[in-house]
């Protein structure tokens, strides 16, 4: 394809998916008010629906807003050429070509980062404030930033340099080597996760001796699940939303309870919950799971090999040459369209792991706990009970609660 060519399929796809996503989001509002299923009725009561309606209301318009602005912006980049005045700006203070690539991402990410700050402090100080769910003061809020800018250029400009050198060094068959770096990088981070990344944004403590810690233990006892990696972490700190999640392979894995879900359920519905988190490590979920991006990475990267050294790419974004980084750019964006269509399939796969991990914990421990601790969650989020079918297949990686209640009862 010609410059020309790629220049307006740029601008197509980016075009595209912000119509497409502003009508999901526009079906999923107007779907939101229909009757709550007689399944789901007494979770809210006239009150705290209403609630839920303007908080459902007050985040889809926030989100609009944003997303728009954000298009704007892209398109505006795109069409008048900003990424490739951007390449021939920092082109001079590159003392070799390797650094270029660093020097351009680092000045995108910096601009988007602080462009987005007000947007997040709205997010989180107005409208997380307004329906009780802000805990975060803005010290944490600042650190956290802070800190994420100081990872991110750590470790992603450590991988793009290594990125650069395969490149540099090996031609078109860096995909090959660069793979095994992203295989090596994917099971360090899900082995080290929860020990080497999340303290430094929370803080996790052993399950303390309790009831709580001894119906967990007589579940494992049951299921012959080795306890020993169990923790609270204080998500308190940011949020009064709670959660629970698995990370981790072998023996690394952990299961890691938010504080806030443990202070809102009962000792039933938590050991509830662990079952389920112990229904995804049983059915060998989040080995599959990375097994499956790691094949995806594989994929990726195969294509990009097939057109990062395009020089039509980089004429598209307006650069004056070839450009190992405007057509990384463009390549994210040119991918898109397949990665609509993994991230369908990869929810699809999410979605059943939910149900065959509900199923395994209604099996080996109960249902009923479960189904109301899942209730308790979606009204303790405020969360849309009648979300529109597309929505939940375009978007949703869990079924719905209705989904997930009628599974169980039956």
């Amino acid at each position: 394809m010609d410059q020309t060519t790629i220049y307006y399929l740029l601008l197509g796809i980016i075009t595209f998916d912000f119509a497409l996503e502003r009508v999901l989001h526009f079906l999923n509002r107007r779907h939101a008010g229909r009757p709550i299923p007689k399944e789901l009725e007494g979770i809210y009561d006239a009150e705290r629906y209403a609630k839920s309606q303007a908080y459902l209301s007050e985040v889809s318009r926030f989100g609009t807003f944003t997303a728009s602005l954000g298009f704007v912006l892209i398109f505006l980049a795109i069409s008048q050429g900003w990424f490739g005045s951007l390449d021939a700006w920092v082109r001079p203070y590159a003392p070799i070509s390797l650094i270029t690539p660093l020097l351009f991402f680092g000045v995108l990410f910096l601009v988007s980062y602080v462009f987005g700050i007000p947007f997040s402090l709205y997010r989180q100080f107005v409208i997380e404030e307004k329906y009780g769910f802000n805990k975060m003061t803005m010290r944490t809020f600042w650190m956290d930033k802070l800190k994420g800018i100081l990872l991110t250029f750590l470790i992603g400009g450590l991988l793009m340099a290594v990125f650069m050198y395969f490149i540099e060094f090996t031609g078109r068959t860096f995909w090959i080597y660069f793979w095994g770096v992203i295989v090596l990088f994917t099971l360090l981070a899900n082995l080290f996760y929860t020990s080497w990344i999340l303290p430094l944004f929370n803080k996790l403590t052993p399950l303390p001796e309790g009831e709580l810690k001894s119906s967990i233990q007589a579940y494992c006892d049951k299921v012959n699940f080795p306890l020993k990696n169990i923790f609270v972490m204080d998500g308190s700190r940011r949020s009064s939303k709670g959660n629970a999640f698995f990370s981790g392979l072998g023996k690394r894995k952990k299961v890691v309870l938010f504080d806030t879900l443990i202070e809102r359920h009962t000792t039933e519905e938590l050991t509830a919950v662990f079952a389920h988190e112990v229904g995804h490590f049983k059915k060998k979920h989040i080995l599959f799971s990375t097994i499956f991006s790691i094949a995806l990475m594989g994929f990726m990267l195969y294509l990009l090999s097939l057109m990062i050294f395009n020089t039509q790419v980089s004429w598209a974004l307006g650069g004056v040459s070839t450009a190992v980084h405007l057509n990384l750019l463009a390549f994210g964006i040119l991918y898109s369209p397949i990665s609509h269509i993994i991230g369908l399939v990869s929810n699809l796969m999410s979605r059943k792991n939910e149900y065959e991990a509900d199923a395994y914990a209604k099996e080996t421990y109960a249902g009923e706990p479960l189904m109301t601790a899942l209730k308790k969650m979606t009204s303790d989020h405020l969360s849309n009970l009648t979300p529109h079918p597309a929505y939940v297949f375009m978007h949703y990686s869990h079924p719905t609660l209705l989904q997930r209640v009628k599974a169980l009862s039956k």
